[in-house]
């Protein structure tokens, strides 16, 4: 396994990460979900993603239950606050009120004293930037959280942050999770060459594209049972199982057997080509899936191959 800084933190976390969504607190037992876990760790996996909304809470009781094994500092951690978690007018969204709660809640589910990376997971237009942005701030300076982050946030809305920040001096954001894979690549266009300039990871959720990247959906045939795609709220994983992927996929393919790899080494490789990618995050039911996705870490495509792929998606 290799590591990358997060964004221009000192921080190091593994170029391949295990997130918790659709996976851990129900969806898979967490019988498979704990292995899934272990196996991470054993194979130099240093850097685990959860979020309070994942089965309401119960993913992040997965994950911390799971990590207890593990001695605190040798693992990065890192978790969400944004969604609902109540029907109640406060329990949703980035207020100081609800940062502060959530963060503490959190903590208790993970059976943690801090995490290291606390993501507001979407942006809140009704919360003025600088409210949160300074109930963040105060949660760092009690050690809850080390470092701040956003997920899904557009260039413009990263960008104000850090003038907010900046300004009035408080925590900046270092990490962004977007979600990022050869089938869906908006953030190259603005929100990479922002981060760049304002030393901001990406930490990447759906890098195999809801898992159409592994080859296991063909054209013409029925999903595969027990696939996610199986699942009826799910059945064309978020319009990205379509046949125009499907016909890239299969090209794609022909492109990781002449390297030797497989499909999802392939597209996990095509992602860490980009510097601003500090970390690619994967699901995982089964501890198996983790060996094959580790060996794309330090997988360097040239640029005959680069261009080949290239050509395939546009």
């Amino acid at each position: 396994m290799e590591y990358r800084r997060l964004g221009k933190t000192g921080l190091k976390v593994s170029e391949i990460s295990l997130g918790s969504w659709l996976t851990y607190g129900g969806y898979v037992e967490e019988k498979n979900a704990t292995a899934s876990i272990d196996k991470a760790y054993d194979l130099g996996i240093n850097f685990f993603d959860t979020a309070n909304v994942y089965k309401r809470g119960d993913a992040e009781v997965v994950v911390g239950k799971a990590l207890k094994k593990f001695q605190r500092d040798s693992y990065v951690l890192a978790t969400k606050v944004f969604w609902p978690m109540g029907e109640g007018p406060n329990d949703k969204g980035l207020s100081r009120k609800h940062v502060i709660e959530q963060c503490h809640a959190s903590l208790k589910r993970l059976d943690t004293d801090y995490v290291d990376i606390y993501y507001c997971h979407r942006f809140d237009p009704e919360t003025p930037l600088d409210e949160t942005l300074r109930a963040l701030d105060d949660l760092v300076r009690q050690g809850k959280i080390l470092y701040v982050g956003v997920s899904e946030w557009t260039a413009e809305q990263i960008s104000e942050a850090v003038h907010i920040a900046d300004k009035k001096l408080l925590d900046r954001i270092v990490v962004n999770q977007p979600q990022y894979s050869m089938l869906q690549r908006y953030i190259e266009k603005e929100v990479i060459p922002v981060s760049e300039k304002h030393g901001i990871g990406q930490v990447v959720f759906s890098p195999l594209a809801q898992g159409v990247l592994t080859g296991k959906y063909k054209k013409g045939q029925a999903v595969p049972k027990g696939s996610r795609a199986s699942q009826e709220n799910l059945n064309t994983l978020f319009g990205l199982l379509n046949d125009e992927n499907l016909d890239k996929v299969e090209q794609l393919n022909e492109v990781a057997l002449d390297h030797d790899l497989t499909l999802s080494q392939l597209a996990l490789a095509w992602i860490l080509r980009q510097n601003n990618v500090s970390s690619a995050l994967v699901g995982a039911s089964r501890p198996e899936q983790l060996e094959e996705n580790v060996k794309a870490s330090g997988v360097k495509l040239n640029e005959e191959t680069l261009s080949r792929i290239e050509d395939i998606l546009i």
